[in-house]
């Protein structure tokens, strides 16, 4: 059997992983679970600690700023959830052998810089060379926060009866990487505007500014239940995660979903669904529907647009998508269309 690309679904995390998590430690309040972006582990005095783990990037067609924004900011992005944001990091960096130590220092000298702008400390981790290292992928990190734990919130909270909320845009990250790695098929379909502003959007893939926005700097703010960053599968991935880690049903209306001009025209260029693709940078908000206004209204205070999308149901009536009155099951696709996209471009010698 072929490997899918991107992370495992939920049938082959249960089918490879299932409880198999070493120790069984009763401090563990949340361990790995599908759909869910920490884990939360228990400390005295009525705290915890949160912890996430991802991939670090290293992608030459963005650059080396680029890359080590995406390496902090979509671990910073699953710490979000939480309510609060990263404090502790630890990076394990396997480099090609053919990185130069003058890209290397320039390349982490972004990650420090990126790390103290939003008030993490790097804690160690491991760095070397790995011979036949040709992946965009350049190891990865461990953030860490510890808060209070009746504060810490989890994407498996949301509840039947509440709505669901949407920051920003479908697919900005998508949008962003492959107008910045294919421009001159971008600006020659759509035009040099379009890919500029879509490469401008990279800088909007960090969804820490809209958790904090809702549930306040110092996570004050109680109105929000759950939240879930919005990574691969896209937005309405993300809904089925959040929908089914929770065990509720969904029901997302098609024409309230937010997709901005750029980040469709650049999926149209390569065929893609903007619903459906990585799209870091939104955030998905699970409230009271009585509570919606205002979580939109603290976002919109920020500058940061937000929409609400949707309903979540009782257990066992699906994760549903309505468009023209008409519902259908909102399909969890194994493989995210991105990276098919990227890398038929790449094989095509898009430029």
């Amino acid at each position: 059997m072929e490997n899918q690309l991107g992370k495992i679904d939920h049938v082959l995390f249960e089918q490879f992983m299932g409880a198999k998590f070493g120790f069984e430690n009763p401090d563990v309040l949340a361990g790995p679970q599908f759909g869910v972006d920490v884990s939360v582990v228990s400390l005295p005095g009525n705290m915890a600690m949160a912890l996430t783990s991802d991939p670090l990037s290293l992608i030459p067609s963005l650059g080396l700023e680029e890359s080590a924004w995406l390496s902090v900011h979509l671990m910073a992005n699953d710490m979000a959830t939480t309510g609060y944001g990263p404090q502790f990091g630890q990076f394990v960096l396997n480099l090609p052998d053919t990185f130069s130590s003058s890209d290397f220092s320039i390349y982490w000298n972004y990650i420090h810089t990126f790390c103290k702008n939003i008030g993490v400390a790097i804690t160690g981790g491991h760095t070397g060379f790995i011979a036949g290292q040709n992946s965009t992928i350049a190891g990865g990190g461990t953030f860490v926060s510890v808060g209070e734990k009746n504060k810490m919130r989890l994407s498996k909270n949301a509840k039947p009866g509440q709505v669901l909320l949407l920051s920003k845009s479908c697919a900005i990250s998508s949008a962003a990487i492959l107008a910045m790695s294919f421009p001159e098929i971008v600006k020659n379909k759509v035009g040099v505007e379009v890919q500029q502003a879509a490469c401008g959007s990279l800088y909007e893939t960090s969804s820490l500014p809209d958790a904090l926005a809702a549930v306040g700097e110092c996570n004050q703010y109680k109105e929000v239940t759950a939240m879930h960053d919005v990574t691969e599968g896209g937005v309405l991935g993300a809904v089925y995660e959040l929908a089914t880690a929770s065990g509720c049903g969904v029901n997302i209306f098609e024409e309230k979903l937010p997709i901005g001009e750029i980040q469709k025209h650049v999926c149209d260029v390569f065929s893609l669904d903007p619903r459906y693709c990585i799209g870091a940078g939104a955030m998905l908000f699970a409230c009271e529907a009585n509570h919606a206004q205002i979580v939109i209204d603290r976002l919109t205070q920020k500058g940061i647009n937000c929409t609400e999308i949707g309903v979540l149901t009782e257990t066992g009536k699906g994760t549903n998508i309505i468009e023209n009155k008409v519902s259908s099951p909102i399909v969890y696709k194994q493989d995210d269309p991105y990276w098919a996209a990227f890398f038929k471009a790449l094989n095509a010698g898009w430029k």
